[in-house]
Formats: C-alpha cells, structure tokens, sequence
C-alpha cells in the first residue's frame, strides 16, 4: 500500500509539471507572429524554384540536369561558370554549387538512376577542372 501511494505522488507531479509546460506552449502559441515578408513568387515554398529561374549567378543550358549525360552535364556547367562575369567565386564553385542546388532542390523526388547520373557529373566536373576526384 506504501508503495501505491508513493508511485501516485510521483504521478502527480508528473502531471502537474506536464499542466506547467502545457500552459507555456498555450502562451507562446498564443503570442502574434511576426509578420514575414513575402516573396515575389507566389508561393513561398517555391523559393528554390524562383531562384533557378531569375538567379542572374550563371547562365546555364535550359533543362540540362533533366535530360543530359553527365558528361554533357559537367561540360555545359563548366562552359557556363568558365564564361560568366556575375560569379563571386571561381569557376569550379560557381558550377558545382549549381549542380549541388539541383540536387538538393530535387530531393527525394529525384529517381536514383537520375542522382547517380548527377553524382557522376560531380566527378567530371572535379576532373574537368583538374581537381581529385
């Protein structure tokens, strides 16, 4: 019976500090968000897709991450950061951020037999510009 008794205060103040923070969530949901700013696209879980239409970073092969090999692929990124004037860094990051922001916008979405191909034009391009793969 000590026993019962002692496991029923201990779930008493289990439950009481669960009510307490309980009550601080309430609060805090309850506080006004901040207002945020929109963005020009019209919806605003598309912002990646906003960013490869109007980025000025690098001109790049239209649809060239859908259909091309990956050497077609790392040629077409290393012609394109190569000749652009708009870049803040060299050549090579400017065209392997380009691939990797293709990738990770892709996410899950992307078919393994597509990322593989992806992965592969890393490689090219890391050679292309005479790094170690």
């Amino acid at each position: 019976m000590a026993a019962a008794s002692s496991s029923n205060k201990s779930n008493k103040s289990n439950r009481s500090s669960s009510v307490k923070r309980n009550a601080t969530r309430q609060k805090h949901a309850r506080a006004k968000p901040k207002p945020t700013q929109r963005s020009s696209s019209s919806n605003p879980k598309r912002w990646s897709r906003h960013v490869m239409e109007t980025s000025d970073a690098m001109d790049i092969e239209h649809e060239i991450f859908k259909e091309g090999s990956a050497q077609e692929i790392a040629d077409s990124l290393k012609k394109s950061s190569t000749r652009s004037s708009r870049r803040k860094g060299t050549p090579f990051q400017s065209a392997m951020s380009m691939l990797n922001f293709y990738i990770n916008r892709a996410g899950r979405n992307l078919p393994k037999s597509r990322r593989a191909t992806l992965d592969n034009a890393k490689k090219r391009l890391r050679e292309a510009f005479g790094r170690k793969p």
